[in-house]
């Protein structure tokens, strides 16, 4: 990796894994689905900028339906679990179980593309990585089954989403451009959201706070618009396996931004867990790694 590369992935780390901490800022005061429509637009607004100033050529209308489905279950579903989860878990949690999408994707895509079956290491990947998800939320599960308890469920339900649309983009978006997919994902996750904001959440109401105003706009056009960039900027550069490993770092900084800026206590299975999660996560892409160096 060169300098510049480095500077990419820290950076992408920084604003991804920041995303949780402005996530649960946002929560305090607007509900998910209004948290994420604004986000997605704001998004969008990015998107909407760097097309004018480009002009890339646009991919046909076969690609609607396929756009649809990876807006709604790719951006608007999970953003919506995650924002709903944060209002009961804290940050630094939200980050960890985040990074268990690749271990999500083991499991679903040998059933979907032949060439991922499973191996040895792989399982033995994802007994170490759902363990550290018993771990992890262990402490959340001592109060019954209450919102505490569900939260980390969704959260884990929004990881799912993430890895099988991964398989379907691989299965019927190849070839596409990444940005231009991202883009219309996103276009169709607003057409979704945002009706949804104003009748699940009515009578809707603008956010009153500056600093969810700030966090809003951060979500959107730094941890949605330019995270994007950035990554698929390192796709091109490094690889899409190194390119997923920032999924390692972006807990970390996640963590260490809730404890700082959210007071949260620093607890043994936070760590202990993230560590077998993260493990694992690395133990079943690390014959990949190493063929993509």
């Amino acid at each position: 990796m060169t300098f510049r590369d480095w500077v990419k992935f820290i950076v992408l780390s920084l604003l991804w894994g920041s995303s949780f901490l402005w996530i649960k800022i946002a929560v305090q005061e607007i509900g998910p689905f209004t948290l994420v429509a604004f986000r997605i637009l704001f998004g969008l607004l990015g998107f909407l900028v760097f097309f004018l100033l480009t002009r890339p050529a646009l991919p046909s209308r076969a690609y609607i339906g396929p756009f649809a489905l990876m807006g709604l279950f790719n951006i608007a579903v999970p953003f919506v679990l995650i924002s709903w989860s944060e209002k009961f878990i804290p940050s630094g949690m939200a980050s960890v179980l985040n990074s268990t999408t690749p271990l999500w994707a083991i499991v679903i895509s040998p059933f979907f593309i032949a060439e991922d079956r499973l191996t040895v290491k792989k399982v033995l990947g994802l007994v170490l990585g759902f363990g550290g998800v018993v771990m992890l939320v262990s402490n959340q599960l001592t109060g019954g089954v209450g919102h505490q308890a569900i939260a980390p469920l969704t959260m884990l339900a929004a990881t799912f989403c993430y890895a099988i649309t991964a398989v379907y983009s691989r299965l019927k978006l190849a070839g596409l451009d990444p940005i231009a997919q991202t883009a219309g994902a996103f276009t169709g996750a607003a057409l979704a959201i945002v009706p949804s904001a104003m009748i699940v959440e009515a009578p809707f109401q603008l956010p009153q706070l500056p600093i969810t105003w700030l966090a809003l706009a951060w979500l959107g056009l730094l941890g949605t618009f330019t995270a994007y960039m950035l990554y698929y900027s390192l796709i091109h550069s490094i690889g899409p396996m190194r390119a997923t490993s920032v999924t390692y770092v972006m807990a970390l900084v996640g963590v260490v931004l809730g404890i700082l800026f959210l007071s949260e206590p620093p607890d043994w299975r936070l760590f202990a867990g993230g560590a077998l999660i993260i493990g694992g996560v690395m133990l079943v892409n690390q014959k990949k790694r190493e063929l993509a160096q």
